[in-house]
C-alpha cells in the first residue's frame, strides 16, 4: 500500500499527476492530508478540479510556528501510518508537510519517496531549504526532477541506487490541466491576453519584512508604468495579513484579487505578458508555458529555468527588477523545457510498482 502525503495547494497540484497514476495502474494507496495550510474543506475544489479521490485522513493542523506545526502533523501522521502500515510513503516537495511525512515514515522504518528530490537554493535561512535537504537525507528512494538535481544528491553523499532522474509533475500537471481551464476567464476578468502582467509574492523572507515588501512593490508599478499594462496579484492570505500589519496602501497600478483555483490560475498564467514571482513552482509553470519570468528572490532552487533563458533573478532592488524585465521580454522565448516530457507520475508508479514487488 502507498501513502500520499500532502497538505498545501501546490502539493495537491503537483501530486495530482502520481495519484492519477495511482489509479490507472491499480495500485493501492491512500491520501492523507494534513492541512498544513488550510482546512481540506477550503481545498476541495482543488481536488474536485483535479478529478481526484478524497483524502481518507485529514489532519487539519492548520498554521502555527514552524516547531509546533511540524509536530502536530508529525503525532497525527505517526497514528496514521501506525493504523494504515503502508509499505512506502510518497511526500512532495519542500514543506513542514513533506519534512513530518517523511521523518515520521522514517521513524516507523516504512519507505520513505520523495517527489522533487534534490533541489538547492543553498540559503539556509528559509525554511524550505532546511525540509528539502532533511527529507532528502531520510528518504529511501529519490525522485530528481533533473540531471542537475541528481548530481547535487549525489555531492551530499546520497547513493547512486537511490536517486532516479524522472522530469518534474509539474509537467504532467500543466498539460493535463491547462486544457480544463475556463477558456473566457480572462474576458471575465476585464484582462487581454499579453496585455497584463501576473504577480505572486507569498515567500516569508518577502513579505514579512516591510521594506523588502515595500521595494518589490515598487518594483512591480515600476514595470507595469514602463510597460503600460496592469499587475495583477492574485493575494496570498499570508501576504494580505502582512500588507494590512505594514498599513501599505497600493495604487491602481497593482490589482489584488482574491487566490485563484489551480484551473483559472494556470489560465492567467499562461496569458500573461511577464510574470514576476517569488514562487519556485511558478518559475516552473512559466518555464513550461513559454512566458517570460522575473523571480523576486537572490537564489533560486530551480536553476534549469535559469539556464535555459525562461527567468531571471532580480531580487527585490526596483531598477534592477525593472532592467530585469525588459531583459527578459527583448529574450527569444524558443527556450527548451528542462523539467521532462510530461511523463514523470507514469516513471515513478513504475519504480514504485518494482520496490513494491521485490
Amino acid at each position: 500500500m502507498i501513502s500520499i502525503i500532502l497538505g498545501t495547494r501546490p502539493e495537491i497540484i503537483k501530486m495530482s499527476p502520481m495519484i492519477s497514476e495511482c489509479q490507472r495502474q491499480r495500485m493501492d494507496y491512500f491520501i492523507l492530508h494534513t492541512g498544513q495550510h488550510y482546512s481540506y474543506n477550503m481545498d476541495k475544489v482543488f481536488f474536485e478540479q483535479l478529478e481526484l479521490p478524497e483524502a481518507k485522513y485529514n489532519l487539519d493542523a492548520g498554521s502555527g510556528m514552524h516547531g509546533e506545526q511540524t509536530g502536530k502533523m508529525l503525532s497525527g501522521i505517526e497514528k496514521v501510518l501506525i493504523k494504515e502500515k503502508p509499505d512506502i510513503v510518497l511526500v512532495q516537495g519542500d514543506t513542514n508537510t513533506v519534512l513530518a511525512g517523511a521523518l515520521a515514515a522514517a521513524k516507523l522504518h516504512i519507505k520513505v519517496g520523495h517527489v522533487e528530490a534534490g533541489l538547492r537554493s543553498f540559503d539556509r535561512r528559509m525554511p524550505e531549504e532546511i525540509n528539502r535537504m532533511l527529507a532528502d537525507h531520510c528518504s529511501d528512494y529519490l525522485f530528481a526532477p533533473t540531471g542537475r538535481s541528481k548530481e547535487l544528491l549525489l555531492k551530499e553523499g546520497i547513493d547512486d541506487a537511490k536517486i532516479f532522474v524522472t522530469g518534474n509533475t509539474i509537467v504532467d500537471a500543466v498539460f493535463q490541466n491547462l486544457k480544463l481551464a475556463k477558456s473566457d476567464f480572462l474576458n471575465e476578468m476585464g484582462l487581454k491576453e499579453k496585455e497584463y502582467i501576473l504577480v505572486t509574492a507569498h515567500r516569508e523572507e518577502n513579505v514579512d519584512d516591510p521594506d523588502r515588501f515595500m521595494n518589490i512593490f515598487n518594483g512591480i508599478d515600476m514595470v507595469s508604468k514602463e510597460l503600460g499594462v496592469p499587475a495583477v496579484y492574485p493575494i496570498h492570505p499570508r501576504s494580505r495579513k502582512m500588507m494590512e500589519k505594514f498599513g501599505f496602501n497600493l495604487d491602481g497600478n497593482i490589482k489584488l484579487i482574491e487566490p485563484l483555483d489551480y484551473l483559472n490560475f494556470l489560465k492567467i498564467e499562461a496569458g500573461a505578458k511577464l510574470v514576476l514571482t517569488d514562487s519556485g513552482g511558478v518559475q516552473e509553470e512559466a518555464c513550461i508555458l513559454g512566458v517570460p519570468c522575473v523571480t523576486l528572490r537572490d537564489n533560486t532552487e530551480r536553476p534549469e529555468t535559469v539556464e535555459v533563458g525562461s527567468n531571471i533573478l532580480a531580487g527585490i532592488d526596483p531598477d534592477i527588477i525593472v532592467e530585469s524585465a525588459r531583459r527578459m521580454l527583448a529574450r527569444d522565448k524558443s527556450w527548451k523545457n528542462p523539467f521532462g516530457e510530461g511523463k514523470a507520475a507514469e516513471k515513478i508508479g513504475r519504480i514504485v510498482k518494482m520496490i513494491q514487488a521485490r
